[in-house]
């Protein structure tokens, strides 16, 4: 509880301050070799996609990351994910126009998303036939929170690193299928750190990440290496290998690759 209580209170200075660095004052039972995970992500590290780069790809329909159906990975695990729980109110990280959050709202569970293009975010209502409202963030300069009528769905429109759980608190579960892979390899600390700081104490946090020969393919979507989940979230979290699976396609080799795993992962904060 100390752990998780001191990683939310200092969320709001990631941007400064690596994760390692926050925890290097906490016990932990991981083991995990830095010097070798920071050779494996060698080719991608100083990759860098800016905001307006994911919002040019919105506006010009370069969207081929868009599922139109609900993900496998979800699907499959989903009574993981809800563990007999009612009304679980789901976080999406860079959540897109995901059909997935249609789905879950159906079940009668709550979601909240963040999503940089406001065109995403405007298709997902109008896609899913909800009515919305939209109206500024107060505590967050040119934010944007885009509600349905029922306000079970609610989706910022602003940086995913300006929100935070002052907005909507904290949750019972997070789906990350498509942010830590997309976001730049050198914020994945910053992010572990936004991700820790909205877990509930009962939070369990389904993690999708994919493997490569990342000297192939310069991303995104990014190389994310068993060995750095360890190293981003094992000091404060439970992590179980729900799944993996070999998901080569056509797509991945006129990327260049010769392999393409896609793994799932549960977290969850000890205790």
């Amino acid at each position: 509880m100390i752990l998780r209580n001191s990683l939310g209170l200092l969320c709001g200075f990631t941007s400064f301050i690596a994760l390692d660095t926050l925890l290097q004052s906490f016990p932990s039972k991981q083991k995990v070799n830095h010097r070798s995970i920071s050779g494996m992500l060698a080719p991608q590290e100083n990759r860098v996609m800016a905001l307006k780069e994911w919002e040019d790809r919105w506006q010009e329909g370069k969207i081929g990351f868009h599922n139109a159906t609900v993900h496998k990975m979800l699907e499959m695990n989903i009574d993981k994910v809800v563990a007999g729980r009612t009304g679980v109110k789901f976080f999406f990280p860079l959540c897109g126009k995901a059909v997935d959050m249609k789905w879950l709202a159906d079940m009668g569970h709550s979601v909240v998303g963040v999503e940089v293009s406001e065109k995403a975010i405007r298709q997902f209502f109008e896609e899913s036939n909800m009515s919305f409202t939209e109206e500024s963030v107060a505590t967050v300069p040119e934010a944007k929170v885009f509600r349905n009528t029922e306000k079970t769905v609610s989706l910022y429109n602003c940086d995913m690193y300006k929100f935070s759980s002052s907005l909507e608190g904290q949750f019972g579960a997070i789906w990350d299928r498509g942010a830590l892979v997309a976001i730049n390899p050198k914020d994945r600390e910053k992010y572990a750190a936004l991700i820790v700081s909205l877990m509930a104490p009962d939070c369990r946090y389904l993690l999708d990440t994919l493997l490569y020969n990342p000297e192939l393919y310069k991303g995104p979507p990014f190389f994310v290496p068993d060995e750095q989940v360890n190293s981003l979230f094992g000091s404060c979290c439970e992590i179980a290998q729900l799944q993996e699976l070999d998901t080569m396609s056509e797509k991945a080799k006129n990327w260049g690759l010769d392999y393409l795993t896609e793994k799932v992962h549960l977290l969850v904060l000890k205790k």
